[in-house]
């Protein structure tokens, strides 16, 4: 078998790595020691993992190579958040209390994975708890900088070349965020829309499953394995793209902003139909509204881990879990008064756009690696459960990824894909 160098095969997004093996040009054993090689070069700069099964990983690849095609992901490298239960794999949330924890059975969407022909070499690093206290993960282009969170460890991996998929999940921005500033594609799809059985939860009327990858190829791979519809084309006439700079726009950075207009201009001279999206002021009160849900729900998750482990818990965590037992059942309950209305109302938003175009973060990664970002532009999205896409458009300052996010209605998840894979064509820029 005529195989690719180590360094190009480790660079193949998951599709195309997918392709070339189902071609026999590459096997799944080659591709998994390229990523391992990139692993051990680059692991003391980037610290993406948490736990690697190379001796489970290799055995894999090995069944695979020895056997028929076997899913659409057949041989794809792919990394898994450490809020995820993984058989046969530490699974410890990012926190010491769970130490010596290990799952005996796969999440539901490890289980999707390995079904489709995936081989999970590994558990990628997250905050405690997917919350605010960051772990061991550095950025992979700049170490001074942060890699974001919660899925810090995935975000990274995937950026570096040493997966070519992983999962993270999102409550606040906690996907969509981290691949804006490591440069790679993020999707947070619609509340509910993929079972997150296995996953620890913080807050779950919010905890979504995301998925970071290198191309939006590779999102149709994960389509097809986790049963959205194949093949959804993006709207024949022209693309009605919302622009939505929120009430939050001062929030953003000078660069983000100025990389935004040029995003929308270069939309618009590629066919695109524009239109201010302008949200009316309560939607700016569902920030206050996600933060007592998220604390309030925390709270009661994490009774278990406040009485028996407090004092190993982070002193950012127990303020979470603190600012929770703060607010009272009837301010949870305003909070989701205010959030059923928001999404009655933008719903109505949606009848005239396919997409909103809004920021992703509010600049390029920030210079403090235990700081892993302001979700200002994503707690919203999060909260109303619409699904969201992330793409790279430019560099900041420091020469770091900016990313800006698409928003589709809930359940759109796949005619969104296909929208932002379009947008993505005429703006995104590469970054590695």
């Amino acid at each position: 078998m005529k195989t690719l160098d180590t360094e190009s095969a480790a660079r193949l997004s998951a599709a195309a790595a997918a392709a070339q093996i189902r071609a026999g040009r590459l096997s799944a054993t080659d591709l998994l020691e390229a990523c391992i090689e990139r692993i051990e070069a680059r692991d003391d700069a980037v610290r993406a993992w948490e736990h690697l099964d190379l001796a489970g990983a290799r055995a894999a690849a090995r069944r695979l190579d020895a056997g028929p095609q076997h899913g659409v992901l057949h041989g794809v490298v792919v990394g898994i958040k450490d809020m995820i239960d993984t058989a046969g794999m530490p699974t410890r949330y990012g926190s010491p209390i769970y130490a010596a924890h290990q799952p005996q059975e796969d999440a539901a969407c490890v289980r999707r994975l390995r079904e489709a022909g995936a081989i999970v070499l590994g558990k990628t690093v997250t905050t405690e708890f997917a919350a605010y206290h960051a772990g061991k993960t550095r950025h992979p282009h700049d170490p001074r900088h942060t890699p974001g969170g919660s899925s810090s460890g995935s975000a990274a991996a995937v950026a570096d070349f040493q997966a070519g998929i992983a999962l993270g999940t999102q409550t606040s921005g906690s996907t969509i965020r981290p691949a804006s500033f490591n440069g790679v594609l993020g999707y947070k799809p619609t509340f509910g829309r993929f079972d997150v059985a296995g996953i620890k939860p913080l807050a779950p009327s919010l905890d979504t499953l995301g998925f970071l990858a290198r191309s939006f190829a590779d999102f149709d791979l994960i389509g097809q394995a986790f049963g959205l519809a194949a093949d959804v084309p993006r709207p024949a006439r022209a693309l009605r793209v919302g622009v939505c700079r929120t009430d939050r726009w001062l929030s953003a950075e000078v660069p983000m902003r100025d990389a935004f207009e040029r995003t929308a201009a270069k939309l618009a001279a590629h066919g695109a139909q524009l239109s201010e999206v302008v949200l009316p002021s309560q939607f700016d009160q569902l920030h206050g509204a996600h933060q007592i849900v998220m604390c309030r729900e925390a709270a009661r998750a994490y009774t278990y881990e406040r009485h028996a482990h407090g004092a190993r818990l982070s002193a950012a965590f127990r303020q979470l879990l603190a600012d929770g037992l703060s607010y009272a059942e009837l301010d949870e309950q305003e909070a989701w008064r205010q959030v059923h209305a928001c999404r009655e109302y933008f719903r109505m938003v949606m009848r005239d756009v396919d997409v909103l175009l809004t920021p992703a973060a509010p600049g390029e990664a920030p210079s403090d690696p235990v700081f892993t970002g302001n979700p200002v532009f994503n707690r919203v999205w999060t909260l109303l459960g619409v699904p969201c896409v992330t793409f790279p458009v430019d560099r900041g300052a420091a020469q770091l990824p900016l990313g800006v996010q698409v928003v589709g209605p809930v359940g759109g998840d796949e005619a969104l894909l296909a929208c932002a894979a379009w947008m993505a064509g005429h703006t995104a820029v590469s970054i590695g």
